[in-house]
């Protein structure tokens, strides 16, 4: 493939530069669908809690298209991979979120689509990107859709973008880590990297480098906890699903819109429409919602005060019978209250993907973490939490 005549970097604070070296790579960044995840929040409503989250999918995609650069320099990962499953790997990290949503996974959860199968669309659909990656050849860009969809025969590739230890892990980890200040998510990436290795195509580690991968887990588990399911994060956005979730009921409704919703209209009908959904990005969002203060529903009016005003709501450890649960269900209005719950293990092998760490020992056998480390043996039936709270809308 084409290289650029002089490597392009960019400044990036976690690894110091990211290299460019590739001219379809660096056509891929200037493309309209990837400049959009400049515009879209990688932590979405964290930075109601840590003011400093406010860095985006673009950032985080660069990163992980970094560390997939490195691993191509990783001697396992340069021997078993071709050149163009190497172009494979660079270019699925690269693209591998381009089909989130405004303010990520909120916006997946009420119009019930999944930016992985959203984002092989875009890669399949798109005429700038298909026009960019038929410059590799004409199955590549079907290639790097299937992979990150995993299905396709590039097994490695898969788990070395998406598996318990990946590239896009390792990235969301340290770079969340360090716009939030919460020191939780330190990830020793570059020693996770040097103790890769393939073998019978599989990606197992060194048992020599066991120390990083415990932290890791950990590191991952404290960051869920302490982060991405902060309470306060969670219940700003639950005020952002309502509003959605008004918004819908009053296009049932046929109610008359003083402001132009024909967008958010044309998702509810079709949230599968890559053109429409390509258009909403937080910037959009987040204008709508200033806009909508003026609509005359009061509901809407409300929801939409709360979330401009930070009037986050307060939240229950979910209780059936707790007496103030029961009076604001008693009253009805689904508007004033949310049920949620989320969950978190430091470590359990019955993920669908690439379903265990496996750990290449002194004498060239192999075997699960589990067997090999007491620490995380341990934490697989220790380290499951979950938290199931009743969010409301307090005075």
């Amino acid at each position: 493939m084409d290289k650029l005549t002089n490597i392009q970097v960019f400044r990036d604070p976690i690894y110091g530069y990211i290299h460019v070296e590739y001219r379809f790579i660096k056509e891929l960044i200037d493309t309209f669908v990837f400049q959009r995840l400049r515009r879209i929040k990688q932590l979405s409503g964290v930075c109601m809690v840590f003011h400093c989250a406010e860095h985006s999918r673009f950032s985080h995609s660069l990163g992980v298209y970094e560390l997939a650069n490195r691993l191509c320099k990783n001697n396992d990962v340069n021997n078993t991979l071709s050149d163009r499953e190497k172009l494979l790997l660079l270019t699925s990290a690269l693209l591998h979120d381009i089909g989130h949503g405004a303010y990520s996974h909120a916006f997946e959860d009420v119009f019930k689509v999944n930016h992985e199968q959203i984002g092989a669309r875009i890669i399949k659909e798109d005429q700038e990107i298909q026009k960019i990656l038929s410059q590799v050849d004409e199955k590549f860009s079907t290639d790097c859709s299937n992979i990150i969809l995993h299905k396709s025969p590039y097994k490695i590739i898969e788990s070395l973008i998406s598996s318990q230890i990946d590239i896009d892990r390792l990235d969301y980890l340290g770079r969340d880590a360090y716009f939030t200040g919460a020191p939780y998510g330190y990830v020793d990436f570059e020693r996770i990297i040097r103790i890769m290795r393939i073998v019978d195509g599989r990606v197992v580690f060194k048992e020599s480098g066991i120390h990083a991968i415990e932290n890791y887990l950990i590191s991952r588990y404290h960051m869920y906890w302490q982060v991405y399911y902060h309470k306060t994060a969670r219940g700003y956005e639950i005020i952002l699903e309502k509003i959605y979730n008004r918004i819908y009921d009053l296009l049932k409704e046929r109610y008359h819109f003083i402001n132009n919703v024909q967008l958010i209209a044309a998702i509810t009908k079709n949230p599968h429409s890559i053109h429409d959904y390509l258009q909403i990005d937080d910037n959009y969002i987040n204008s709508l919602i200033v806009a909508l203060l003026n609509e005359e529903d009061p509901i809407l009016h409300q929801l939409c005060y709360d979330f401009t005003h930070r009037k986050i709501w307060a939240s229950l450890p979910y209780d059936p019978s707790n007496e103030l649960i029961k009076n604001i269900i008693a009253k009805g209005n689904l508007y004033n209250y949310c049920i949620r719950g989320v969950s978190q293990n430091t470590y359990n092998e019955t993920t669908i993907i690439d379903n265990s760490i496996n750990i290449l020992l002194d004498d060239g056998s192999i075997k699960s973490i589990l067997n090999v480390s007491p620490v995380v043996n341990s934490l697989q039936t220790s380290g499951y939490k979950e938290d199931l709270r009743f969010f409301y809308r307090h005075e």
